[in-house]
């Protein structure tokens, strides 16, 4: 259902939460919305502290574009704080954008959401808000958590009043800006029509009206779950049909190439690869899997979880595909990782294919050389579990495609950033230790190039 709105705008914002989701959606929410002000608060100082470095090449997020909305409000009416209840005081509409990450321990460990954040959030919300406060679900979350949220905020102190929405993000890491500002639809679930059309008003400063999308609360929820979930899907599905293609000759382009011809099923999702990563993919799915569970919809749950199960197969396949190759071992072999984020255009490395690949080889004894414009040495610290160094199963980050490929016997593309789209094969080549390997996972390379300089060529998916 699209309605055309003419609700009141709310005068402030406040958005707990100044993470990957948070950050952007505020900022351009401030950009297209003057006369609005938004505060975005967090308990991470760190954090805070980035987003208001006068130097914007520092934001703690980093998504093209980014850099220029805040800097046309920040300071006008854009605002980062840790001030999180006296921001949410002086707030018309909250929203909740903080991290759900999956439960490591306890009841649903390894599948369901850990809310505490969420529930922390709501009980502050409860304790600092005046008046009537319209609150917006932004984090994704498991079907039915506004009933928890409103039994929060419903406990609180008499004279306050509070509507709670679901508003799900839709965005892609690398495109979240041009997803913010031409979203394919902006999806409103709730139970209080006039709260609903205030925040359709928001958006209706950029956004046309048939795009605005009006559902009940669990169909807005349950939106996200699924979206992120069928996406998952197509991955995983071309990713099993690419290793098809390596064992009886085909080309995974090709097959991608017809069968995104059929307007039934169209080409995007279809570019095989190491696998999904991001906040969110493995994440959703496995909440969808224990939701499921819960219900009793055993096959469903087991559905969805192939997803997964096949997304790690093939991650691990990859590592494993290098070390035959390199003869059965790479024991004290240098190898170079092109890419460490979990996609081009951002320096998000969570859940990314090249976590688990550069652990398997690790474990293996190999020495990685791990090259990514956007990616810390700190942050690849953190996701193997160990620091940089030297010698049998160890890593370090380098300055350049170049200076990982000198005596490596090998090569990793596993991000697809467009620099390592357009490489020197031949000065690549001539400092490698031979024979040497390209093992492109990304399909991205230039693979003539990089056989005529001399190297042997591993494409996913190619026969």
């Amino acid at each position: 259902m699209t309605t055309a709105v003419s609700a009141p705008l709310p005068q402030r914002i406040c958005c707990i939460g100044a993470g990957y989701v948070g950050g952007p959606t505020m900022a351009v929410i401030a950009d297209r919305c003057p006369a609005i002000t938004v505060t975005v608060v967090d308990l991470n100082a760190a954090r805070i502290a980035a987003w208001n470095d006068p130097d914007l090449s520092r934001l703690p997020v980093y998504e093209p574009g980014l850099d220029q909305v805040v800097g046309r409000c920040r300071g006008r009416n854009l605002f980062f704080s840790t001030a999180v209840e006296e921001a949410i005081a002086a707030a018309d509409m909250v929203f909740l954008s903080v991290n759900t990450p999956t439960k490591t321990r306890g009841l649903g460990a390894g599948q369901a959401s850990d809310l505490k954040w969420v529930e922390a959030s709501a009980r502050t919300v409860a304790k600092a808000a005046q008046g009537h406060t319209i609150v917006v679900e932004k984090s994704t979350l498991p079907v039915r958590t506004a009933e928890a949220v409103k039994a929060i905020l419903g406990a609180g102190v008499a004279g306050k009043s509070f509507s709670v929405l679901s508003n799900p993000e839709f965005l892609a890491e690398g495109t979240a800006i041009g997803d913010l500002e031409h979203p394919d639809r902006v999806l409103i679930g709730g139970d209080d029509p006039a709260a609903i059309d205030v925040l359709a008003a928001v958006y209706a400063h950029w956004v046309s009206p048939e795009r605005i999308l009006r559902t009940n609360l669990w169909s807005s929820e349950l939106s996200k779950l699924t979206a992120n979930a069928f996406l998952a899907q197509r991955i995983s599905s071309i990713n099993g049909i690419a290793a098809f293609c390596e064992a009886t000759g085909a080309d995974v382009r090709e097959v991608a190439r017809a069968i995104g011809a059929d307007s039934r099923i169209g080409p995007k999702f279809l570019q095989a690869g190491p696998g999904f990563g991001g906040s969110c993919f493995q994440k959703d799915i496995l909440n969808l899997v224990y939701l499921c569970r819960h219900y009793g919809l055993e096959e469903v749950a087991a559905y969805w979880e192939q997803v997964v199960r096949l997304n790690t197969w093939q991650q691990h396949r990859i590592a494993r595909l290098v070390v035959t190759r390199l003869f059965g071992t790479v024991t004290g072999k240098r190898l170079a990782i092109l890419g460490f984020a979990f996609k081009a255009d951002t320096n998000d490395t969570r859940e990314s294919p090249a976590i688990r690949i550069a652990r398997d080889l690790l474990e293996e004894g190999a020495q990685l050389m791990i090259v990514d414009p956007k990616v810390s040495e700190r942050q690849i610290g953190l996701d193997l579990g160990q620091p940089a160094g030297e010698g049998e199963g160890s890593w370090r980050l380098v300055a350049s495609v170049e200076a990982a490929a000198l005596g490596a016997d090998a090569l990793l593309l596993l991000t697809e950033w467009e620099q390592f789209a357009a490489l020197d094969w031949m000065a690549i080549a001539a400092v490698m230790r031979q024979p040497a390997w390209l093992f492109d996972a990304r399909g991205r390379a230039d693979e003539a190039a990089a056989r005529a300089a001399g190297l042997n060529v591993w494409r996913i998916g190619q026969g």
